[in-house]
C-alpha cells in the first residue's frame, strides 16, 4: 500500500467555533474520515495550525524542509491548508522542490469538516487518492479538480469550486473515475531543494490616474525593498502620459530593485506589442509571461533569496522553471 504523509497547517477544514479559528480537530483527522485509511498507509503531522492569512515565506521554507527530509519515506504528500493563501504556498513549493519525483497535493475546504454540508471530506479523500498516483506535480485538489500549483488561483469565496487555473486545463477530474491527463515534463534535471524565500517584495496594481510620485516617496524612504511585482493592464500596458509609470520603473531598476510585470487579466504579457508596454521593457522591467500574481510574487521571493547575482536572477525570472510562464520558451521580454 502506498505511504502518504499528511501535513496539517490549519485552515477552515479543521476549524471550529464562531468566528472560525484553528482547532486541534486535525489530530483526529483519520477518525473523522476513516475511508482514507483504505487508500494509503497514512501518517499525520501538525506542522503548524494557522489561519492561512498568517502563512508566509518562513512557513513555506518549513514545509519544503519537512517534505525534503521525508521524501524517501513516502510516496506522496498531502498538505491541509487554508484556501486564502493556498495558491501562494503551492507556487512556492513548486519552486522550492524542483523536480521532486512524487506528488505534493494541497487541499482544504470552504466549510469545516465538523459542519453539515461540508466539502472537506470529499476534498481530503480526493487529495489522498491523487497523492498515491504516479504524478510529479505540486498541485491543488479541490471540488473534483486537480490544478497545477503554479497556475492555480482562488477565484470564489462562496462556491465549493474555489479555485481555477486560467489558461490551463485541469491536470485531472475526479468524478466517478479519476481521469488524469498526460502532460509534458515542465522541467529537466535532478531534484533540487531550495527552501529559502526573501520577503522584501511589494505588489503594485496599475490603476487609472495612479500617482507614481507616491511610489517615488517609498523608493526614497525605503532601503529594504528588493523586488516589485507590477500588475499591468492587458498585454502589459501602463499609463505613460501624465502619470509616467515607466519612469517610476526606471527609478526602481536603477536603485537595484527587480521589477516583474504580470497582467491583471488572464493571458500572456507581451512587452513589445504596444508603445506603452515597450516603455516598460526599455525601463528594465521583466516580462512575467503567463504567470499569475501568486506565481510571480513567490518566484520573485525565491529568486531574491537564491540568486544574489542580478544577471542570474533575471535569467531565472525569465526561465520557465515549472511551467509558470505558460507554454513554450519563446517569451517576448
Amino acid at each position: 500500500m502506498p505511504k502518504v504523509l499528511i501535513l496539517h497547517t490549519g485552515g477552515t477544514l479543521g476549524m471550529r467555533g464562531e468566528p472560525l479559528q484553528p482547532d486541534a480537530f486535525s489530530t483526529a483527522l483519520t477518525e473523522a474520515v476513516p475511508e482514507i485509511l483504505g487508500l494509503a498507509e497514512l501518517e499525520v503531522r501538525i506542522v503548524f495550525n494557522l489561519d492561512s492569512s498568517d502563512i508566509g515565506p518562513a512557513h513555506w521554507a518549513k514545509l519544503a524542509a519537512e517534505i525534503d527530509a521525508a521524501r524517501d519515506e513516502f510516496d506522496g504528500f498531502v498538505i491541509v491548508h487554508g484556501t486564502d493563501t493556498m495558491a501562494y504556498t503551492a507556487c512556492a513549493l513548486s519552486y522550492a522542490l524542483l523536480n521532486l519525483d512524487r506528488p505534493v497535493i494541497l487541499t482544504g475546504a470552504q466549510r469545516p469538516l465538523a459542519s453539515l454540508r461540508t466539502d472537506a471530506r470529499r476534498n481530503l479523500v480526493d487529495a489522498v487518492e491523487v497523492a498515491t498516483r504516479d504524478l510529479d506535480e505540486v498541485a491543488i485538489c479541490f471540488d473534483g479538480l486537480l490544478l497545477r500549483g503554479v497556475h492555480a488561483t482562488k477565484s470564489n469565496v462562496h462556491d465549493y469550486r474555489a479555485f481555477e487555473s486560467p489558461g490551463m486545463a485541469p491536470l485531472a477530474r475526479l468524478g466517478v473515475d479519476v481521469s488524469i491527463r498526460e502532460t509534458e515534463a515542465v522541467s529537466v534535471g535532478g531534484y533540487v531543494c531550495r527552501p529559502e524565500f526573501e520577503s522584501s517584495v511589494l505588489v503594485v496594481h496599475v490603476v487609472p490616474g495612479m500617482r507614481p510620485q507616491l511610489f517615488s516617496r517609498l523608493l526614497d524612504d525605503s532601503t529594504d525593498l528588493r523586488g516589485l511585482v507590477l500588475g499591468a493592464y492587458g498585454l502589459g500596458t501602463v499609463p505613460a502620459a501624465g502619470p509616467d509609470v515607466p519612469q517610476m520603473v526606471r527609478r526602481a531598476v536603477d536603485k537595484g530593485i527587480d521589477v516583474l510585470v504580470v497582467t491583471q487579466s488572464a493571458g500572456k504579457i507581451d512587452l513589445s506589442q504596444y508603445e506603452n508596454s515597450r516603455a516598460l521593457k526599455e525601463a528594465g522591467a521583466i516580462s512575467g509571461g503567463e504567470m499569475t500574481m501568486e506565481a510571480a510574487v513567490t518566484k520573485m521571493m525565491h529568486a531574491l533569496a537564491n540568486f544574489p547575482d542580478r544577471r542570474n536572477r533575471r535569467a531565472y525570472l525569465l526561465s520557465n522553471i515549472v511551467g509558470e510562464r505558460g507554454g513554450g520558451s519563446s517569451d517576448k521580454v
